[in-house]
């Protein structure tokens, strides 16, 4: 979207959300479960959703640019038999956003059909590329998760499973990844454990999925956490795990926690809502204000919020109202409406904020635009004081393992101090949560998180050029695709 188009700051205001996957074997229901689950994990990416399924002889496929109930009609799913399947709801971090680029990718090869759902980003998937194109290989999309599916193709390697381990091998960066062929489900998760993967069950059935919220849509089970540098497989055998990657220090992504999971999921072993509350409650007592009530910014910070207010004994109020529906906008009235953009996305209730000294509560600010045009509502509301805290630390670099954070020049706090930042907002106050604090909230000490984009100590090296943009090539775009 570019900038000046009435939607431009609703899809900019926030880190943009990965992906999300999800698997199940076992089961004549297959890949109406695996809807039910991309349903659940529709927050995880809005561009595209696909499913592909196999009944132990065929792979069947279907994917759609937009949300999963605009993707899937009845009659696509009914095409879609078998008792295993995988699905991938995506937001692009790498590759353009055209229907090529839709997961899972399907590609047959000398091992057969394989299928692949991604989750994260390659920081080395151009240069591995550029490789494998010099020798001959020709790509079907711009994605840096196709390179996997070369390499295990290249490999001279019969065994379709050591062929996928000799090619994990060859890449680095964050990848929680699910593969399939005609018989089986592999979930595997780097060795740093960037991303999440859990592992469920369904009477007979085992699922796999990026959060635990997908398994209760279903009445799975939540069994356990798929482990960095673990690779599941699942097949008619039952379940089996393998550890065949070099160990690696955890480097769990802290703001799973502080944005993009939802609150009802279990992730890294916690759950996301008792992790936002603990941040919220650190945050009054590191930051505590005098006011009248705590206001989130919603919905990814209401947790938050509600963790400062419990912790404060300021009164929680719903002060402002966020719409669930409406999608993107690219129509403005001729009559020129003032913030138009996050007017359309969030409205204030003025009887919760007339003459109130209010405390705002959001998880986290990038640019900073979103933010001054949400203050400058409260103001019109009538609130007297606004004092404003963020439940992280300022973001000051971008990152390259799966996230779209807008690129360094563009982050508010890597250019600008607090007070800086205080004044152009125009609050009375503002603090951010320190990366002491944070962790401290987060209580797990015998875990390790990645904390690169608040601090720019990058976990997994990676040269200049090897980065999240998007590149190489743009596709047609039409409504559906089967293969």
């Amino acid at each position: 979207m570019k900038s000046g188009c009435p939607g431009h700051c609703l899809d900019n205001c926030k880190p943009r959300e990965e992906c999300g996957v999800f698997g199940i074997y076992g089961t004549p229901e297959a890949s109406n479960l695996t809807y039910l689950g991309l349903y659940r994990l529709q927050h995880r990416g809005q561009e595209s959703a696909g499913i592909a399924s196999s009944d132990g002889l065929h792979i069947f496929r279907y994917a759609g640019m937009g949300k999963v109930v605009d993707v899937f009609t009845e009659k696509h799913l009914n095409s879609l038999s078998g008792h295993m399947a995988v699905g991938h709801n995506r937001y692009s971090t790498t590759g353009s956003s055209f229907l090529r680029n839709a997961q899972p990718i399907r590609a047959d090869s000398i091992l057969g059909p394989i299928v692949l759902s991604h989750n994260g980003n390659l920081v080395n998937a151009g240069e591995v590329r550029f490789g494998l194109e010099r020798e001959g290989s020709i790509f079907q999309t711009s994605i840096d998760s196709e390179v996997i599916v070369h390499l295990m193709a290249r490999s001279g390697i019969n065994d379709f499973l050591e062929a996928l381990i000799h090619s994990l091998k060859r890449i680095r960066g964050a990848y929680s990844l699910l593969v399939m062929n005609q018989n089986c489900i592999y979930a595997v998760r780097d060795p740093h454990g960037f991303r999440p993967l859990v592992l469920g069950k369904l009477d007979d059935a085992w699922v796999v999925a990026s959060e635990t919220c997908a398994f209760d849509i279903i009445d799975a089970e939540y069994v356990r956490e798929i482990q960095p540098g673990e690779l599941v497989e699942l097949s008619a055998n039952g379940i089996r795990s393998f550890f065949p990657f070099e160990k690696h220090e955890q480097s769990l992504c802290i703001f799973e926690y502080i944005y993009f999971s939802r609150p009802d999921s279990i992730i890294f072993g916690n759950s996301v809502h008792d992790m936002r509350i603990q941040l919220g409650r650190t945050l009054a007592r590191q930051a505590p204000v005098e006011a009248d009530i705590v206001v989130p910014i919603p919905d990814s910070s209401t947790c938050a919020a509600l963790g400062y207010s419990r912790e404060s004994g300021i009164p929680y109020e719903n002060g402002m109202i966020r719409s669930h529906y409406i999608g993107r906008t690219f129509i403005e009235p001729s009559q020129k409406i003032r913030d138009f953009g996050a007017k359309i996305k969030y409205n204030v209730v003025r009887s919760a904020l007339k003459d109130k000294r209010i405390v705002v509560v959001d998880d986290s600010i990038m640019r900073g635009t979103t933010m001054r045009k949400i203050i400058k509502m409260f103001r019109g509301a009538g609130a007297r004081e606004i004092h404003v805290r963020i439940s992280s630390p300022p973001t000051k670099f971008p990152c390259f393992y799966g996230i779209d954070i807008p690129t360094r020049s563009e982050l508010i706090a890597s250019s600008h101090t607090i007070e800086e930042i205080r004044k152009y907002l125009r609050v009375e106050s503002i603090e951010y949560l320190t990366r002491e604090n944070m962790l401290a909230a987060i209580d797990r000490p015998e875990m390790h998180f990645c904390t690169a984009c608040f601090s720019g100590g990058y976990p997994v090296e990676f040269r200049q050029g090897e980065d999240n943009q998007k590149y190489l090539f743009e596709d047609m775009a039409i409504s559906g695709e089967y293969y």
